[in-house]
């Protein structure tokens, strides 16, 4: 994942990033400098594009996309950033960087494993063994959760692939676990009726690594593991046009060999440099969408698209605060980082009922949830991580009719924060969902639906969802005034199903 710096070296010429990166620690990456001559010539390179009704200019796509339906109906999906970074499990899903540049994780890294040039990162390639790793069940437990689909990381930063590529010689097929990680997978979420897609982070491998000028010795340089580094030959304009010939020709891999419903990428894609390269990639995706009658989308950060893409926004803190006319969702991890860390000063998760509201505040907004989870370098994952997938389950349970395949309002809430008579509102047919985030007590009073408001008609029953029966109610210029029963039906955040309004 990027973090908030990462628009400050756009404009920065290949020497000045040369420069900075033996200057400068842990910064987010914004794909490799290119030139656009670069980028024609990767474009204009195999694999060619076929012809296809979806033609790779902006207007065609924006003319042939629309969100997939079963993505709007799904709302709650599971991200999970999963590969060699686990192995070590500290600081982050950047440790590979870290590791040759933090003066900090540097010593940490030579005092756990030994100096750079003895054990790289390279050297964590056997250790991610996946030995305890049971792929239904995995999927066993993304559907107890709720979750409507699953997007791996398919490969991360570090430039290791966790399927079976011809592409890519450091891979899961044929190193570490020795499986296709992404296809059996697939196959298991796939077989309990959940949508597959997968991430891929790939394009800002090229400048990733970047040395610390105080660490004299390492392994970066090894010729038996250039590519997998792109440390040594990483100026040389040659170099990059294969590396972004390589990146389209292992999304045009992705697509064919596992036909994502959802195909995500991280923040390297963003700058307009790249147009050709995206434009590429996003016609052949439609086009053979197409061909198997399937309904799939983009999915990316910020502007990387500009047609044709799911807006995705990380961490709820950049979330959109109104209701949007444009559907969205955030990806947000469990954990203080999104990779597996054993970091002893950051053990806290999220609490299930904070990620239920996220959930419920992102649905009435027009927006989703993409939680990130963080397995380990075994395949398990942490019985932390486990519990609170199935405590958010069990709310879906029995609130799942006020989220799935619903719809905002026509305002998306009322009320302070997370007080008990703060209310958010998503529709589905003839039916308004007022969500209490807290329990309101003996009565829950909505004002938003006071006679005389609005777009407000009588309304005739009131239902709350997991308990048997109607509500007794009243409606006045105060508000909808519902009586509750003394137990609640579940924990976290309450759903009152009301009939009787003209929704638009």
């Amino acid at each position: 994942m990027t973090n908030n710096l990462n628009r400050r070296f756009l404009a920065a010429s290949v020497f000045l990033a040369a420069v900075l990166a033996w200057q400068v620690s842990a910064r987010a990456q914004s794909g490799p400098q290119a030139t656009a001559e670069i980028v024609a010539a990767a474009a204009a390179a195999d694999p060619q594009l076929p012809d296809g009704p979806v033609k790779p200019e902006w207007d065609s796509i924006k003319a042939d996309y629309q969100v997939p339906d079963w993505w709007r109906d799904a709302k709650f999906g599971i991200m999970m950033h999963w590969g060699l970074y686990a192995v070590p499990a500290h600081g982050s899903e950047w440790y590979e960087l870290h590791m040759y540049n933090d003066a900090a994780a540097i010593q940490w890294h030579q005092q756990h494993f030994g100096p750079q040039d003895k054990f790289g990162y390279k050297d964590f390639i056997p250790m991610f063994t996946a030995a305890q790793w049971d792929p239904d069940a995995w999927a066993d437990l993304f559907k107890k959760a709720g979750a409507k689909f699953v997007v791996p990381t398919a490969e991360h930063h570090d430039g290791f692939s966790l399927w079976d590529s011809a592409y890519n010689k450091y891979n899961a097929k044929l190193m570490g676990p020795r499986r296709d990680l992404i296809g059996d997978l697939g196959k298991a979420v796939r077989a309990k009726g959940l949508k597959f897609g997968v991430s891929n982070h790939s394009i800002e491998h090229y400048t990733f690594v970047r040395i610390n000028p105080s660490l004299q010795t390492n392994d970066l340089y090894d010729p038996d593991w250039a590519d997998f580094y792109s440390v040594a030959n990483r100026y040389k304009p040659g170099d990059l046009q294969k590396f972004l010939t390589l990146w389209v020709a292992k999304n045009f891999e992705l697509i064919d060999k596992y036909q994502p419903d959802i195909l995500w990428f991280d923040n390297g894609v963003n700058g307009r440099i790249f147009d050709p390269l995206k434009l590429k990639v996003a016609a052949y995706y439609y086009n053979r969408a197409k061909a198997w009658g399937k309904q799939v989308s983009l999915s990316t950060k910020d502007s990387a698209f500009l047609a044709g893409s799911l807006m995705d926004y990380e961490r709820m803190s950049r979330a959109p605060a109104q209701l949007t006319d444009y559907p969205w969702q955030v990806d947000d991890p469990v954990l203080y980082r999104f990779g597996y860390t054993a970091d002893p000063e950051h053990p806290e998760i999220a609490r299930p009922d904070g990620v239920v509201r996220n959930l419920i505040n992102n649905v009435s907004k027009n927006g989703g949830l993409l939680l990130n989870i963080s397995p380990k370098a075994d395949g398990t994952i942490p019985d932390n991580q486990q519990q609170l997938l199935l405590n958010i389950g069990k709310w879906l349970q029995v609130n799942g009719d006020a989220i799935y395949a619903t719809r905002p309002w026509t305002k998306f809430g009322e009320g302070p924060g997370a007080a008990r008579q703060t209310y958010r509102f998503t529709t589905k047919g003839g039916t308004l969902y007022a969500i209490a985030l807290g329990w309101p007590g003996g009565q829950a009073t909505v004002a938003s639906l006071a006679t005389g408001a609005p777009g407000v008609d009588k309304i005739t029953s009131v239902e709350l969802l997991g308990h048997n029966g109607a509500l007794e109610f009243t409606q006045d210029a105060e508000g909808l005034k519902v009586n509750m029963p003394a137990d609640k039906p579940c924990d976290y955040a309450y759903a009152l199903k009301i009939a009787g309004l003209k929704l638009p």
